[in-house]
């Protein structure tokens, strides 16, 4: 009997807790969608593209809302139970509240083991196949982001405008303005062009117009009938560099090693494996690795926090605002544990007491909930 309570409440508190955390998910990523328009309005890519990198940031958002819903969903879980009378059910059918405690405290764990794996491994490599997806789209976009009537800056240091584009792809009217350096630029019309693709580099082929040049305030001018503008050597204003964020938690682990140990900083290797392999980076790789490693500790103290609503029972205080308090305790913690980052730095020894606060916070929850529970016994054995 006893486990087929156990198994109801849990049932009821994943069911909560899936739907709360998709849900929400959900939210949020139509939102964030939103910002990702820049990849069709401004780089010119296809909506296939835009869907695909929009969903690969969908794992990234759950991990972020997981410590929220995952708190939220069983604190409401057991305070409607305890407001339903089922505890009372529970309590006496003989289950123990400690064991109950325990069982919940090591389901915690397992909920812990997720967030590292969702940090650690699927938000970073989900991170990188959306970076490649856009770097590997290049062809499209350079077909694409050239509309007709509108002076398209989307591509770094370059300029394109056009007056009309047919059907087969031909453009009439061709203005380009090339940057060099910050007083030199390049400046190119054309009255026709088209768009090839040669060997995977877009060039446009230009005919019939005069190529300008201003270099150290001199002017340089001569007319073609045909030349090529390669456009391969330009990059997006989207990003394409890969972000800390986005390597694997070995790779930074292995950055850190190669920037804080002698023996390892001529590690040439590691260093080009992580692009931001720098001294400079180190408060920022440090800072990442504490949010995968660190921050999913805090997961079994919201936990501890949400039975902090079986210790009292309804009839005893006043439950609503008991819950309140505790609801107010676990969102406080969450917000802590996000604020701990700031005081992430290249000090060890500093990271090290601030990676053990989540283990202190275990402990001394532990530790109140269980004596709680023991004096109340004591109370009633009297």
């Amino acid at each position: 009997m006893k486990k087929i309570l156990y198994r109801k409440f849990l049932l009821d508190c994943l069911l909560f807790f899936l739907v709360s955390i998709i849900s929400t998910g959900v939210i949020i990523w139509v939102f964030q969608a939103v910002n990702y328009l820049d990849i069709i309005i401004e780089d010119g890519r296809t909506y296939s593209i835009y869907l695909y990198y929009s969903l690969l940031n969908f794992p990234k958002i759950i991990s972020k809302i997981l410590p929220f819903a995952f708190f939220f969903s069983f604190s409401y879980v057991i305070a409607k139970y305890e407001m339903n009378n089922e505890l009372l059910i529970y309590w006496n059918f003989g289950v123990n509240k400690i064991s109950f405690i325990n069982f919940f405290f090591i389901f915690s764990v397992f909920i812990f083991f997720i967030q590292i794996v969702l940090t650690s491994f699927v938000v970073p490599y989900s991170q990188n196949i959306a970076r490649s997806l856009i770097r590997t789209s290049n062809y499209d976009f350079v077909s694409n982001f050239i509309k007709t009537k509108k002076f398209n800056s989307t591509i770094n240091n370059l300029t394109i405008f056009t007056e009309s584009k047919d059907s087969v792809g031909n453009f009439k009217n061709i203005y380009i303005k090339k940057d060099t350096d910050k007083d030199s630029f390049q400046i190119i019309f054309a009255k026709k062009g088209i768009l090839i693709e040669n060997q995977n580099n877009p060039v446009l082929e230009l005919y019939e117009g005069e190529n300008t040049s201003f270099f150290n305030n001199r002017i340089t001018s001569f007319s073609f009938s045909k030349s090529e503008f390669n456009l391969s050597s330009f990059s997006t204003n989207t990003i394409l560099v890969k972000k800390t964020q986005e390597h694997k938690t070995k790779e930074l682990y292995e950055c850190v090693i190669v920037l804080t140990d002698k023996n390892y900083k001529n590690d040439i290797q590691i260093k080009d494996k992580v692009r931001n392999c720098e001294f400079k980076n180190l408060d920022n790789i440090i800072s990442e690795l504490y949010k995968r490693l660190i921050i999913p500790l805090y997961l079994p103290a919201l936990m501890l926090i949400s039975l902090f609503l079986i210790i009292h029972s309804k009839e005893k205080i006043n439950y609503s605002r008991y819950r309140l308090i505790v609801f107010l305790i676990g969102f406080f913690l969450i917000i802590f544990s996000e604020s701990t980052l700031k005081f992430v730095d290249k000090s060890l020894y500093n990271n090290l007491l601030i990676g053990f606060i989540p283990i202190i916070i275990i402990l001394v929850l532990y530790i109140f909930i269980i004596s709680q529970l023991n004096y109340k016994i004591k109370l009633k054995k009297n």
